[in-house]
């Protein structure tokens, strides 16, 4: 497993890190020591990343996480959770409940720190709020030791476009856009290297667009979107291979980011994820899945407020 600089924290991360929403059974039942176990895997596959939220499965992720944690040596990975959203709807970025949420989360984690805090999904919530009451919040929490560093995530990239330069924090996590058919993320680079702020990539499949069984029916993407990357699933399925091989080399092999999330509670997919990204890219495969992508490429979707979605359609 390679590991890479998460900008100025001094953190080193596996270039492939664990997402841990599949613990709180979000994409399917799971059984909790079969997630507990794929914990254990990741962690012998090398990498020493792994994020979790609250919101994943209504808290069952982080106490399923807890579980596994607890039997490893803290030293031996970095884990970060989030606070800020609760529920489909339910948002509360306000300091008293930020501290609060850490708490909670804390004891379900069954350990005395966090490495990375992050404000979940704050495209949801006024600005305002996020400067004004969360992020006060998570410099109070550097300062009591319960958190090493501050970040924010969501998915527009305007959000961080906008807000970046106005605030201070250590790492984002962005979703969905450096994968195969959305590498616009990559516009974000220059400032992201110029403040210093770590960046975490998570969603390297598009959450299941770039899948051999097609797109959920929950996914927000156009049809459009969805047909071409059904297309590229089966030309990978023609020659061979499963287009998230080919998915999470791509998003893993980019030495400007500096780890991808992926998310499972089944022991061997995390073992083959981190196999895949220690092997060689297939370019000539890759140049065909990216002419097939093509005319969706960077192509998206809304999430959040309007002035995170301008020109979006």
């Amino acid at each position: 497993m390679k590991y890479r600089k998460l900008g100025r924290t001094g953190l080193d991360v596996s270039v492939l890190g664990f997402g841990a929403s599949s613990l709180g059974s979000v994409f399917r039942e799971t059984d909790d020591n079969e997630g507990i176990r794929t914990v254990h895997a990741a962690m012998d596959a090398g990498i020493n990343l792994i994020d979790v939220s609250p919101y994943y499965g209504l808290t069952k992720a982080e106490t399923v996480l807890g579980e596994a944690i607890r039997q490893l040596p803290r030293d031996r990975f970095i884990l970060s959770t989030k606070a800020g959203r609760y529920g489909e709807n339910d948002f509360d970025f306000t300091s008293r409940r930020i501290i609060d949420s850490i708490d909670e989360s804390l004891k379900r984690l069954q350990t005395d720190y966090v490495d990375i805090l992050f404000l979940h999904d704050i495209e949801f919530v006024p600005a305002s709020v996020v400067i004004e009451e969360a992020l006060p919040a998570l410099q109070l929490l550097k300062e009591k030791g319960k958190i090493r560093f501050g970040g924010i995530c969501g998915l527009p990239l305007q959000l961080f476009e906008k807000l970046l330069p106005q605030i201070e924090v250590d790492a984002i996590i962005s979703y969905c856009h450096y994968s195969l058919n959305d590498q616009t993320l990559t516009g974000l680079l220059p400032l992201l290297d110029e403040e210093g702020i770590g960046l975490i990539n998570a969603s390297p499949l598009s959450m299941g667009l770039l899948g051999s069984r097609g797109a959920p029916s929950w996914h927000p993407a156009s049809m459009e979107i969805r047909e071409a990357c059904r297309r590229a699933a089966e030309y990978c399925a023609e020659a061979g291979t499963d287009i998230a091989k080919l998915a999470v080399q791509f998003s893993t092999s980019n030495e400007q980011i500096p780890t991808t999330l992926v998310s499972t509670a089944n022991p061997d997919n995390i073992q083959r994820n981190a196999a895949w990204s220690e092997e060689p890219l297939d370019q000539t495969l890759l140049a065909e899945v990216l002419k097939i992508l093509e005319p969706v490429q960077g192509r998206t979707w809304t999430s959040g407020r309007p002035e995170y979605n301008e020109g979006i359609r």
